[in-house]
């Protein structure tokens, strides 16, 4: 037995003995499922034992590691207990939740529910790119969003991890042709023009989203508009302005608006969860088990039949991209 086994190693085990799954255990330690068996692996070599029985349809503990098992879980308790008591006075987390209608809106609030001795300072800005910058800069600790959109440089300094696959909307005007439709199908909306955050060069990823949605089925992206700040104003903006808004479901529709989902395809938009590397708080591990809970509840990393991802997210998400419709 080695002298320093690392902790990341027991969480690693512990997660797959929980799950006896090695691809939800990576979702639960928020980590890559070729990651976590590479620890595994690890934890054996030094260990100098097998924890694991591995078959192509299961996952089972031998018997040493249903022996070392209750060791690890206490080691790993007494090491959240040493953190804990290292960081009572803790600084608060600033965590970007982008709107106050939005999945990472809903994570904050789940975490707070967990633990609610913790501090987290809401701040909301209106896109990842904006967020992503002062995230690198430590202005900002934690946010939401597309991180296929952010630069490769950028993301290479930041750590992420898929959270949910939010389907994507139009926000319609209540007398449009469509709004009495209670799903409007993506054709539907060819000769359209809709709003997507176009100027707005904090939101760019959700612009560029837009264009390959777009992209061949005669939608039009409306021109660009400086950044509109607040939702009175966003709300007054789109209305007089009559458009209409591609947005996720997750989004809050406004006075004399509807919001309706897209089908044939389901779009899609990932919302990853990003906060810097190398960043060391408990309340980044409560925001990670209120992901855990909502996500398990809500089953929010299943990718429906019939869905549509852009290339660009399934390569940085190493996830299969859907045919193209």
């Amino acid at each position: 037995m080695p002298r320093d086994t690392d902790p990341r190693l027991l969480r690693a085990f512990v997660a797959v003995a929980g799950e006896l799954n090695f691809t939800r255990a990576a979702a639960r330690v928020f980590v890559a499922q070729q990651s976590l068996s590479r620890d595994i692996r690890r934890l054996e070599e030094q260990l100098g034992t097998v924890l694991f029985v591995r078959t192509t349809r299961r996952v089972s503990l031998t018997p040493e590691g249903e022996r070392l098992l209750p060791y690890a879980q206490r080691v790993l308790a007494a090491h959240d207990e040493l953190n804990a008591a290292a960081v009572r006075e803790e600084r608060p987390l600033i965590v970007d939740v982008g709107a106050p209608a939005s999945t990472g809106q809903r994570v904050l609030d789940e975490a707070r529910l967990l633990a609610p001795d913790l501090e987290f300072v809401a701040r909301y800005h209106s896109g990842l790119i904006g967020a992503a910058a002062e995230i690198r800069d430590g202005v900002l600790d934690v946010s939401f969003g597309r991180v296929a959109g952010l630069d490769p440089a950028l993301l290479g300094v930041l750590d992420h991890r898929l959270i949910r696959y939010e389907k994507v909307a139009v926000l319609l005007p209540e007398g449009h042709r469509l709004a009495r439709l209670p799903r409007v199908p993506l054709d539907a909306l060819a000769g359209e023009t809709l709003y997507a955050g176009a100027g707005n060069p904090e939101t760019a990823e959700w612009t560029d989203y837009a264009r390959r949605l777009f992209a061949g089925r005669g939608i039009g992206l409306a021109a660009p508009f400086p950044k509109i700040e607040g939702e009175a104003e966003f709300t007054r903006v789109v209305r007089r302005r009559g458009w209409s808004v591609l947005a996720s479901e997750a989004f809050a529709a406004l006075p004399g608006m509807v919001l309706r989902p897209l089908v044939d395809p389901v779009p899609l938009s990932p919302v990853s969860m990003v906060w810097r590397r190398g960043l060391r708080h408990p309340g980044l591990e409560v925001l990670r088990a209120a992901v855990r809970r909502l996500g398990e509840a809500g089953r929010w990393r299943e990718r429906p039949h019939g869905s549509w991802l852009p290339e660009p997210d399934a390569r940085v998400l190493g996830v299969a991209a859907p045919p193209v419709r």
